[in-house]
């Protein structure tokens, strides 16, 4: 799984938003706003990789049990992809 391109992260007054830009500012009309989570699993999928590497990532950068950092990655993923933003 990887982040379509077409998408930048940027902080904005103590946010962390994502914001289509070229192309896609076309098909999605909006801002993404993310967690301090969301933000990390954010820039670590646009690059692919699996669910898997997604969950080990997540357990090395926050001290979180592997059954929940599964269920977020998925659940991160599912979102991402019911909406059109992974490839």
């Amino acid at each position: 799984m990887q982040i379509k391109k077409g998408f930048v992260l940027r902080e904005v007054g103590g946010e962390t938003v994502v914001v289509p830009v070229g192309k896609m500012s076309k098909e999605f009309h909006g801002m993404i706003n993310l967690n301090s989570t969301g933000a990390f699993l954010w820039r670590f999928y646009t690059e692919e990789h699996s669910v898997e590497d997604g969950v080990n990532a997540l357990c090395a950068e926050y001290d979180v049990e592997e059954e929940k950092a599964c269920a977020d990655v998925e659940r991160f993923v599912e979102i991402l992809t019911r909406n059109g933003f992974a490839e």
